[in-house]
């Protein structure tokens, strides 16, 4: 297991697997360990994939000052690890509240990402809102599905800020586009993922700065790739097309039948959409 230091001297782990060139990956949660992201569904066939774990999380130290997992102060950790692989330019892929510091880590150094891949986005760095009613009609795509009534009745309360654990628990189908015996045991995996202390510190007061991201974004040379779930309550289709407006050389795609999760709902899929967007030559 490869190590390198990051800035502060924190010492972090990445892991590297397949073949083809190199593509970094940010793992959401946030603050997950990156090897929920597995192979992303055979992605590895194609590139090699360099799955970092944030500091705290997996196999990475946990450092000396807490208040270096907020978010803007990670991207520092991202380009030591480019310096440590001696790249002049990543690929770069965040899935979920990883997408957040790839954001940030490209509107800190445009020059240094070729293709930036957004996998079910969340979008708060960005200031971006999505509406009640738009992840409530997404979740009622599922209306057939034997768990549906339970899991709604859950999303209603979140979103009306009645949360409670159980209620977090019901709404766990909607970030599957098959709630099968993969998927439950995928969820239930979910707790021992992640670092508690750090995803409270990840989002607080200053790590964003919405206006100041979206005018570097606006700007930004490289090409990119916005993918949604169809099915995805956590990043809705229709959310994502203001999400992908914030690039100029950007392209939604949406994978039929997926959650959150795309690469597990339909490996082969993602693979050809994400796997086609990387394996494209950029416009100079």
């Amino acid at each position: 297991m490869p190590i390198f230091s990051a800035p502060d001297g924190t010492r972090l782990a990445y892991h590297v697997s397949g073949d083809g060139p190199p593509l970094i990956c940010l793992p959401g949660g946030p603050m997950h360990a990156s090897a929920y992201l597995g192979d992303l569904g055979g992605l590895s066939a194609h590139r090699s994939l360099i799955r970092l774990d944030l500091r705290g999380t997996g196999e990475s130290q946990t450092p000396a000052d807490p208040a270096t997992y907020r978010c803007d102060r990670l991207v520092a950790d991202v380009e030591a690890l480019r310096t440590h692989l001696d790249l002049d330019e990543v690929d770069l892929l965040g899935h979920s509240a990883g997408a957040n510091l790839a954001l940030l880590y490209t509107a800190a150094h445009p020059h240094r990402v070729a293709r930036l891949a957004l996998i079910t986005p969340s979008v708060f760095a960005a200031g971006i809102d999505i509406p009640t009613e738009v992840r409530l009609s997404t979740a009622r795509l599922r209306s057939g599905e034997p768990w549906f009534a339970e899991a709604y009745a859950a999303l209603e309360a979140i979103n009306q800020g009645r949360p409670t654990p159980e209620v977090w628990q019901a709404v766990a189908p909607f970030s599957h586009g098959r709630w099968d015996e993969a998927a439950r045991a995928f969820h239930a995996a979910g707790a021992e993922r992640g670092n508690q202390q750090a995803a409270a510190v990840y989002a607080s007061e200053g790590a964003f700065a919405p206006e100041e991201l979206r005018t570097s974004l606006a700007a930004l040379p490289a090409p990119v790739l916005v993918l949604a779930g169809a099915v995805d309550v956590g990043a809705p289709p229709r959310a994502m097309t203001e999400y992908t407006a914030l690039f100029p050389n950007a392209e939604l795609v949406v994978q039929p039948g997926a959650g959150h999760y795309p690469w597990l709902d339909d490996g082969e899929g993602f693979v050809a959409l994400a796997g086609g967007f990387l394996s494209r030559v950029s416009s100079p």
